[in-house]
């Protein structure tokens, strides 16, 4: 789908209200742009400096979809904390009024800063372009903000906002996926301004957890997709569908391939606590994490494994209380 002066578009299912072809305001608009993977407090940052800017601007915010190094440079493509949807969802939630999604590609990659800026913002015609300090865009990535203010001279205003950091650690995308695969969950949610979720359809595992007690709903994810190191977490599900649509469920939850039984295939394995009589095969789940309990461990026997999995879900409880 292309807009005015050739500025491509991806439609996603489901979103096609959030990508609409019509003109933005040419009066109104603000342009905020960068890959947004995580949706993180800086990304957040951005947008709401947008919405300070001109509170009642209509807000456009430009994202990168798959993410550049998966074209580039595969095999140093990092692991995504989110799927495109909930990305939107996200920055919507900031404040955007639109979300465009640019489809990345070795096209675009080889676009010289002058092109990349006259193709994905000129037609968008804003007053305002927002990026932080380290964007970068462009063939071989030579193109900065001060080049962009630049080109934009005299149709747009660049701001470049200093990154933003808690604690003294910057946030970045890729602090959270460091963070994630430590398993410091509860340090990914500082930095998300959220919990750190998973999300997909519920499968049939083994079928284990039912014998021994514990029914599990079972998630496989997709090997591009960032996952909490191995181990068990207090944290909740919020089904999709049924009659708990929408609550979050207190639950524990094992992420890895469970080596008591000689598993392979990594998997996050949630039981919601005190409840027995969910049915949630095929529904779409959401599984956020509040705090890591402890490492994986293989036990020598079903009884050793049974007891922690009780102490477990015991201090899983008092946390989420």
């Amino acid at each position: 789908m292309t807009c005015s002066r050739g500025f491509r578009i991806r439609v996603i299912r489901g979103y096609r209200h959030r990508l609409p072809i019509v003109s933005v305001p040419e009066e109104s608009s603000i342009v905020v742009i960068g890959n947004f993977d995580g949706v993180h407090r800086g990304h957040q940052a951005l947008v709401h400096e947008a919405k300070r800017l001109d509170p009642n601007g209509y807000v456009v915010v430009v994202t990168f979809w798959p993410h550049p190094l998966t074209v580039l440079a595969p095999d140093r493509a990092p692991a995504l904390l989110c799927p495109l949807e909930r990305r939107i969802d996200w920055l919507k939630e900031a404040g955007a009024s639109e979300v465009r999604v640019v489809n990345f590609t070795s096209e675009i990659a080889r676009w010289s800063p002058a092109a990349f800026v006259e193709r994905t913002i000129g037609p968008l015609q804003p007053r305002h372009v927002l990026v932080g300090q380290n964007f970068r865009f462009g063939s071989q990535a030579v193109g900065t903000p001060q080049t962009m203010s630049e080109i934009g001279r005299g149709r747009f205003e660049v701001h470049a906002m200093d990154l933003v950091a808690i604690s003294g650690v910057t946030v970045s995308s890729t602090r959270v996926r460091e963070v994630v695969a430590a398993g410091e969950v509860a340090e990914a949610a500082e930095l998300l301004g959220r919990p750190f979720e998973v999300g997909g359809v519920v499968v049939m595992g083994d079928q284990r957890g039912r014998e021994l007690g514990f029914p599990t709903a079972n998630l496989v994810l997709p090997d591009d997709r960032a996952v909490p190191a191995d181990g068990v977490y207090a944290g909740w599900l919020e089904p999709g569908s049924g009659p708990d649509v929408g609550r979050r469920l207190p639950s524990a939850i094992s992420v890895g391939t469970n080596p008591t039984f000689d598993g392979v295939e990594r998997r996050v394995e949630t039981y919601v606590i005190d409840r027995d009589d969910l049915e949630l095969y095929g529904v779409d789940v959401k599984v956020t994490f509040a705090e890591r309990l402890r490492g994986q461990v293989k036990f020598d026997g079903i009884e050793a494994l049974i007891s922690h999995m009780t102490d477990d879900v015991d201090a899983a409880r008092k946390i989420l209380a």
